[in-house]
């Protein structure tokens, strides 16, 4: 996905969405002209997703707007609910095997289910034996469903009477290591500019609505990848002091302090839009 591309995923998912879907094009290059997109690069990021089938375009006269289609509303959905609302339920010690034997002929099928166990937070035990300490099996069922490959895949829950514990069974199958260094990172970037708001809305010398905007899209940006490198295991197969839950703690703090003024920043440029929006 290209940098602009994210962007615009960014933008949709935390604000666009929250407020009818479609933007208008002005609107859309004005927001992301903060961050130093072009007004050509936006239009043409803009063309190539509406190709791709993530966009819908719509023209009123000389003026174009946009609006995510049902993949792209399913896709932002699946990530704000990981984002702002991971699972904390405790772990029941069982584990979730899910085992497949896909022919090479159907080899891109493969890859398509491996890129979906990742992001449902499976890990790999072999190459093709995934475990998850999560019961995901509706979920797996609905992707199973979508690619047709039920003849190819089988799902065990079990119990593990092996002879590595249940977390290095976890240091095994997730790089747990990795994603350490990925939210000790963020708490690194992003502790310091939150403490200093903080201090400025105390002394009544706040953030301007655009400083809020920017700085919120931004962390969002960031955080938005966590679900792809996060597979939200439970805190009983985690080290001790594990970074996330400061990271996870600080992402929201932070989000609620710029939440209001951020918003009626964008609320005031989605307002600029030409009346012709409503028109069909």
């Amino acid at each position: 996905m290209s940098h602009s591309q994210d962007m615009v995923f960014t933008l949709y998912g935390d604000y666009i969405r929250h407020r009818g879907g479609e933007a208008w094009t002005g609107s859309l290059i004005e927001l992301l002209g903060l961050f130093g997109l072009s007004e050509q690069a936006v239009r043409s990021t803009l063309s190539r997703m509406s190709q791709k089938g993530w966009l819908e375009s719509r023209r009123a006269g000389r003026h174009s707007f946009y609006s995510p289609t049902p993949k792209f509303l399913k896709l932002l959905e699946e990530g704000a609910q990981r984002i702002f609302q991971p699972r904390h339920d405790p772990w029941d010690g069982r584990w979730h095997l899910l085992t497949y034997s896909i022919p090479e002929s159907k080899r891109h099928l493969r890859r398509r289910l491996r890129r979906r166990l990742l992001w449902l937070g499976f890990g790999a035990l072999n190459h093709t034996t995934w475990i998850s300490p999560r019961d995901l099996r509706a979920e797996v069922e609905q992707a199973v469903s979508a690619m047709r490959v039920h003849p190819y895949v089988e799902l065990f829950t079990a119990e593990h009477h092996g002879f590595a514990s249940d977390e290095e069974i976890a240091t095994r199958c997730w790089d747990l290591e990795q994603l350490s260094d990925y939210y000790t990172a963020f708490v690194a970037r992003y502790d310091p500019p939150f403490q200093e708001c903080q201090a400025r809305l105390v002394t009544s010398d706040g953030p301007e609505p655009q400083e809020c905007f920017a700085q919120r899209f931004m962390m969002v940006h960031e955080y938005r990848s966590s679900p792809y490198v996060d597979p939200n295991l439970p805190l009983e197969l985690l080290p001790d002091d594990w970074p996330g839950e400061r990271a996870t703690q600080l992402f929201r703090q932070y989000y609620d302090l710029l939440v209001e003024e951020a918003d009626a920043f964008v609320d005031a440029i989605l307002a600029k839009a030409p009346s012709v929006t409503n028109s069909q």
